[in-house]
């Protein structure tokens, strides 16, 4: 990393500012030794420093994020176009962050692993995390989404059982490909998901060179309440560079922290990576002339109909400060809009909503949101009170502090005006049920997806999924076989012959899993010593 960033020795005119304190405010002028009867000990009860030392190193650590563990971020700005495509972006929504060419917006971006923990190797298959936090002048926006443009289901009842799938067994605690793909084959909306993610686009190179999208279905509403369906997606205008498994392999035994270095150096050297926002567009209603429901997370909407529309660019120019305060203290929800952005019925949308928040809430405190990471930029007053870890009151100046609640005639807060009118769409004359929805279309764009790949990522492709697929019991390997042999036949032929060739070769074998290949190997290669 940047060789400036080092400490250098302090001035003697300096010492003062950098004198070691307790959270008290106590210069410490000991810092190497508790206080003891006699230099052997033991040790007394009122070493103060010591307790206060050790009781917060105790309590360091936060919850680990179930998903999206693993993670590194940035500040940034984004800057608005003031157009959607070749229209005035206020044709379509009316929030103000995008309405004014050049208009400069904050924002802190974190990237992320989803499945894998805290300090996994950033070389691992998976799906990366991109959430961006703009702090506007009407307050926090949230866009919460991942590298890939899709999901691998679509109703939130199912998250908790895809992610357990996903996540080491309960048992041994080691992640299992029979268990992932044994999800995987009896939900066959994850199709399509898994032909990108056993791809190369399961392992972006890096955080800079690789897409993000918002995933759900959002809507945009203009100043008349008029709201249009919206999905978001950033390109890097770096390019975009994916791994081969092999190439990843080698770079996981040079160092595991690939990515998080590569975004800090990047910035540390100058070298902003940029992205642009674009959205695509549809109308809102139920569109019977497509083959998907727009509002279904595991299709694309076809980019020949509905063309990406650039809005504005981002930029990161600046490295955290502290990586607890601002990267892993960060939190981020989907039901976090200002005023012109809006929910659809997705459900995936509706379920993440709920979820986020209540997270966080579980993960960093009741009042999280006043952490300066999450704070907003523009003027926060509430009539919330209390909870664990408050530290000021959310009033505004003239306000009359005796008050907090509302409605009120004795100088409380006050409703807002609205800045346009309110979007009020027409809910559905039907019956409240439980039922997949009624165009499911589970394999035809993983059919597409696999026929749009270049040559080497369907090779690759092929190998990965027949490799993994190899080690699972037969029940799923055709499971698995049937669904992209929907797909494509030609998907389901290669990676049939892959299984069967990974299958047959003595040295991969069957399947014993690759931890048990790894650990008889580590049994074997390890060099014997004699205890001393």
């Amino acid at each position: 990393m940047a060789d400036e960033n080092k400490k250098q020795p302090q001035s003697n005119d300096q010492e003062e500012n950098v004198t070691l304190t307790n959270r008290q405010g106590h210069p410490v002028t000991d810092n190497q030794n508790v206080r003891t009867v006699g230099n052997r000990g033991p040790v007394t009860l009122e070493n103060y420093n010591f307790l206060e030392k050790i009781t917060h190193f105790d309590r360091e650590r936060v919850p680990e994020r179930v998903v999206h563990a693993r993670g590194a971020g940035a500040h940034g700005v984004f800057e608005a176009y003031g157009t959607v495509g070749d229209e005035p972006v206020s044709k379509y929504t009316r929030a103000k962050l995008f309405q004014e060419k050049g208009k400069i917006t904050p924002v802190f971006v974190r990237f992320s692993s989803v499945i894998h923990g805290g300090h996994s190797p950033e070389t691992l298959r998976d799906p990366r995390g991109f959430a961006t936090k703009f702090y506007t002048e009407d307050g926090n926006w949230d866009l919460v989404g991942n590298n890939l443009k899709i999901f691998f289901i679509r109703d939130p009842l199912k998250f908790p059982d895809m992610v357990h799938a996903f996540k080491p067994d309960p048992i041994t605690n080691v992640q299992d490909m029979e268990r992932f793909l044994d999800f995987v084959a009896n939900s066959p909306e994850a199709t399509h998901m898994i032909t990108f993610l056993f791809s190369p686009w399961g392992i972006p190179a890096n955080y800079r060179m690789m897409q993000g999208s918002g995933v759900n279905t959002y809507k945009w509403v203009n100043a008349e309440g008029q709201a249009v369906l919206v999905k978001y997606h950033w390109e890097p205008l770096q390019g975009i560079r994916n791994l081969k498994q092999e190439e990843a392999n080698q770079i996981q035994g040079l160092d595991f922290n690939h990515a998080t270095v590569d975004l800090y150096d990047a910035i540390e050297r100058g070298e902003y990576p940029e992205w642009e926002l674009c959205v695509q567009i549809m109308s809102d209603d139920y569109h019977p002339e497509l083959d998907f429901d727009p509002l279904d997370d595991t299709k694309l909407w076809p980019e020949d109909q509905f063309p990406f529309l650039k809005v504005g660019k981002m930029t990161l120019n600046r490295n955290p400060e502290d990586y607890f305060n601002e990267v892993e203290q960060a939190a981020f929800g989907t039901g976090v809009l200002v005023d012109g952005l809006d929910f659809s019925d997705d459900k995936m949308l509706q379920g993440r909503t709920f979820s986020y928040s209540d997270t966080q809430r579980h993960r960093i405190g009741a009042n999280y949101q006043q952490l300066p990471i999450n704070a907003p930029k523009s003027r926060v007053a509430t009539n919330h009170s209390g909870g664990q870890m408050r530290y000021q009151t959310d009033r505004a100046p003239g306000q009359n502090p005796h008050v907090n609640y509302e409605p009120s005639s004795l100088g409380g807060l006050q409703e807002a005006p609205k800045a346009g009118k309110d979007h009020e769409p027409e809910y559905y004359n039907t019956r409240l049920m439980r039922q997949k929805i009624d165009r499911p279309n589970d394999f035809a764009q993983a059919g597409e997806t696999y026929r749009n790949f270049e040559d080497w990522e369907r090779d690759e492709l092929i190998s990965n999924l027949g490799g993994n697929l190899a080690q699972c019991n037969e029940v799923i390997q055709e499971k698995v076989l049937t669904n992209i042999t929907e797909a494509d036949a030609d998907y389901g032929k290669r990676v049939r012959e892959m299984m069967e060739k990974v299958k047959a070769d003595p040295e991969k074998g069957k399947p014993m899993h690759r931890a048990h290949m790894a650990a008889k190997k580590a049994e074997e290669k390890g060099h014997e010593a004699d205890p001393y």
